[in-house]
């Protein structure tokens, strides 16, 4: 199967434009809990350095082979997702600013962030079931081309 050529232009918009909402959102969060502008500008840089580090980071492993495998190998990208949920969780557990952020953007916010993993998860199960098409949920040109 060929990859389309437009799909990491694609993933690269999507990426910057969830990067974008994300520290939008946040700033606007700490706005309206009433931080002040030199703490708001303090956490957005940081919380903006956190999230392209962590970019870089991932793309850099990719760019490796990292996370590339074969038929017989072990997957490695479960340690592209998990270890930086750890370091978040250990950054909310142990670090005051982390709570501080945490306890100022709405909880409606954190709870529809989610809303598109259970979308997704419910097309896989679908998929998995034989209830949904496998291809449901690729590009035309990738159904039509193999």
């Amino acid at each position: 199967m060929t990859i389309p050529t437009y799909l990491p232009y694609f993933i690269a918009a999507g990426t910057v434009a969830v990067l974008i909402t994300f520290l939008y959102g946040l700033n606007r969060a700490l706005a309206d809990a009433h931080w002040p502008a030199a703490d708001r500008t303090r956490t957005l840089s940081l919380a903006a350095l956190i999230l392209l580090g962590w970019l870089a980071i991932a793309i850099t492993l990719s760019g490796l082979g990292a996370y590339h495998v074969t038929s017989g190998d072990r997957p490695t990208i479960q340690y592209g997702i998990l270890l930086p949920i750890l370091i978040g969780a250990l950054m909310i557990w142990g670090w005051e600013p982390a709570k501080r952020v945490l306890h100022a953007v709405p909880q409606q916010w954190l709870v529809g962030v989610q809303v598109f993993r259970a979308l997704r998860a419910i097309f896989l199960i679908l998929s998995a079931t034989g209830t949904l098409p496998r291809l449901f949920p690729c590009p035309l040109d990738w159904a039509t081309s193999s």
